[in-house]
C-alpha cells in the first residue's frame, strides 16, 4: 500500500513536469546565480529591527530545496534549505507575475528553486524573503519522507545518503564537523612544518601493518597487486630521501570484519618525523587533539561519548602493555609466562587464536578482550613486545619490547606509533620471521620488501612515526558510536530492491 501511494505521488509529479514543459518552463533550468546563503543572511539581519529592515528594502537572490510549503490561496510560505541552513520565503499573487504565481502553485516539497526578492520580518519576527521572482531549477520527482516520520531506518540512510542529508540535519552536521576536524589536523601538521604527500594505493607487496589485503590485477603489466593496508614503507622511503617531516591523509583497505568500529576502507593519517622518538609523539598527539578540540570550540576538554564523560585534559595516562594485562585485565603471571596457558585462556575468551601464533600475539588478543574496553579516558599503552611490532625499534634497556605506543580512548584504538626501526639487518630478520608466520597460515603477516631494505641501507635517520584513525577520532568528537555514521558512503551488502 505504501509503495502504491508513493507511485501515485511520483506519477502526479511527472504529470506536473509535463505541464511545466508545455507552459514553456524548463524544469531543469541552468543559469540562476544566487548572491546569498541562508545562514549568512540570518547572521547579518536576524538582530535588525523589523521597521529598519523594511525601510532598507534589501534585495537578495537565493536558491535551495523546498522543505516545507503552506499555501493560503493567494499567498503562502515556503521553507528553503541550502547547504548553510534554512530561509523562509513568502509568496503572494500581488508580488509575482501571473506565470510565476501559477508556477508557485505547482511547486512540491523537494523541488529546487531560485528566489529573488527583498528581506522583511513577519509578525513573529522571522527573517523572510518576499518573493518578486521564482525560477524553477530542478523538479523533484520523488516525495521526501514525511516530516514527522523522517528517515529513521539506519540501513536506508546509509544506502541513500543523499536522502539522509536532505532530511536529517544531524547527518549534515556530522559531515561538516568531519571536514572541520580533518582541516584542523591538516593546519596543525603544516604549522609544524610537515609536508603533505601522496603515496601509491596499489602495492606489489603486503607491508606496513598486520592485516588481510584486498587483491586486484593490473592487465597492462600482467601483475597481481594489493590495495594498500598502510602507506608506512613508502612514507619512510621519503624520509630516507630527505623529506624529514611528511604526512598523508588518505584511505587504507583491509579485507577484514565489519562492525561498529571497522569498515573495509577507512581514512588514516600517517606521519613521520626525523630525529624524534615515540615519546615525542605522545606529547605531539596530545597537542594535536587539543588543537582540534579548540577548533571545535570544546573549551572544557570534556566530551560525552557512548554515555560516558571523556576527559581530554593533559597529561594523558600512560601504562605498560604487561602492567595493563595484570592491573586492568587481572591476568595471572602464569598466563603471561606460559604460552599453553595463554592459549587456553584466550580460547575461553572466544578469541581466534591457534598454537602456531607466537605467545605475544596470543597475549595481544587477551589484551584486546580484557584491557582495551576499560581504557576510557585517553591512555597511551607502551612496551609492546617485538613479536607483534615488526617495524618498531627495540627498547635499549629491554630488547624484548619496542619503543611503541597505542592510544586508546573509550575502548577504541585511535593511534599506533613507534620509534622506527632503521637497522637494515634487524629489519631483514623481522621480515624473514614474518615470512615464516605467513607459511604457517598467518594471512596478516608482512611480506619481504627487498627494496625497503635497500632504502634502509642508504640510511634512515632516527625517526618517529604514527598512524591516527581519522574515522574513529571523528566518531569520538561527534558522539557517533558507529563508524558508518561518520562515513558518507559506507559499504553495504547488496539488497534486492523493488
Amino acid at each position: 500500500m505504501v509503495q502504491e501511494a508513493e507511485n501515485k505521488l511520483i506519477q502526479r509529479r511527472i504529470e506536473k513536469l509535463e505541464e511545466l514543459k508545455k507552459s514553456g518552463v524548463d524544469p531543469y533550468f541552468n543559469g540562476f546565480n544566487p548572491d546569498s546563503f541562508a545562514q549568512d543572511l540570518h547572521n547579518q539581519y536576524d538582530e535588525e529591527a523589523k521597521e529598519k529592515l523594511e525601510e532598507r528594502n534589501i534585495p537578495v537572490k537565493v536558491a535551495g530545496r523546498i522543505m516545507a510549503y503552506r499555501s493560503f490561496g493567494k499567498a503562502g510560505f515556503m521553507k528553503l534549505k541550502d547547504f548553510t541552513g534554512y530561509m523562509q520565503v513568502y509568496a503572494e499573487k500581488n508580488s509575482l507575475s501571473e506565470e510565476e504565481f501559477r508556477l508557485y502553485k505547482k511547486l512540491d516539497i523537494g523541488d529546487i528553486i531560485g528566489v529573488e526578492g527583498v528581506l522583511f520580518k513577519t509578525k513573529t519576527g522571522e527573517l523572510t524573503i518576499k518573493a518578486k521572482k521564482i525560477t524553477m531549477l530542478t523538479k523533484s520527482l520523488r516525495p521526501l519522507p514525511e516530516k514527522w516520520h523522517g528517515l529513521k531506518d539506519k540501513e536506508l540512510r546509509y544506502r541513500q545518503r543523499y536522502l539522509d542529508l536532505i532530511v536529517n540535519d544531524e547527518t549534515k552536521e556530522t559531515m561538516l564537523k568531519r571536514a572541520l576536524i580533518i582541516n584542523s589536523i591538516r593546519k596543525f601538521m603544516i604549522k609544524n612544518r610537515f609536508i603533505e604527500v601522496e603515496t601509491p594505493m596499489l602495492h606489489k607487496l603486503v607491508t606496513g601493518a598486520a592485516a588481510r589485503p584486498f587483491k586486484t590485477y593490473l592487465n597492462a603489466l600482467d601483475m597481481e597487486l594489493y590495495l594498500r593496508i598502510a602507506p608506512e614503507l613508502y612514507l619512510k622511503r621519503l624520509v630516507v630521501g630527505g623529506l624529514e617531516r611528511v604526512f598523508e591523509i588518505n584511505r587504507n583497505f583491509r579485507n577484514e570484519g565489519m562492525d561498529l568500529k571497522h569498515n573495509p576502507e577507512f581514512t588514516m593519517m600517517e606521519f613521520y618525523v626525523a630525529y624524534k622518538d615515540y615519546t615525542f609523539l605522545m606529547d605531539f598527539t596530545e597537542e594535536l587533539v587539543s588543537f582540534v578540540l579548540q577548533k571545535l570550540d570544546i573549551k572544557d576538554k570534556i566530551i560525552k561519548f557512548d554515555g560516558k564523560d571523556i576527559d581530554f585534559s593533559r597529561p594523558w595516562k600512560r601504562i605498560d602493555f604487561y602492567d595493563g594485562l595484570r592491573e586492568v585485565g587481572k591476568v595471572d603471571d602464569d598466563i603471561l609466562n606460559d604460552k599453553s596457558k595463554a592459549l587456553k585462556y584466550a580460547l575461553e575468551l572466544e578469541k581466534k587464536v591457534n598454537e602456531n601464533m607466537p605467545h605475544e600475539k596470543i597475549l595481544a588478543e587477551i589484551f584486546d578482550a580484557l584491557v582495551e574496553p576499560n581504557l576510557i579516558n585517553p591512555t597511551f599503552v607502551v612496551g609492546y613486545p617485538v613479536a607483534i611490532s615488526p617495524l618498531a625499534k627495540r627498547n635499549r634497556e629491554n630488547p624484548d619490547i619496542t619503543d611503541r605506543f597505542e592510544l586508546f580512548i573509550s575502548g577504541m584504538e585511535i593511534a599506533n606509533a613507534f620509534s622506527e626501526l632503521n637497522d637494515p639487518f634487524d629489519q631483514k630478520g623481522r621480515f624473514l620471521k614474518q615470512l615464516e608466520e605467513r607459511k604457517k597460515g598467518d594471512e596478516e603477516a608482512s611480506m619481504f620488501d627487498e627494496d625497503y631494505i635497500r632504502a634502509l641501507e642508504y640510511g634512515l635517520p632516527p625517526t618517529a612515526g604514527e598512524g591516527i584513525g581519522i574515522d574513529r577520532l571523528v566518531m569520538l568528537l561527534t558522539g557517533n558510536t558507529s563508524i558508518r555514521d561518520v562515513i558518507l558512503f559506507p559499504l553495504m551488502r547488496d539488497k534486492e530492491e523493488e
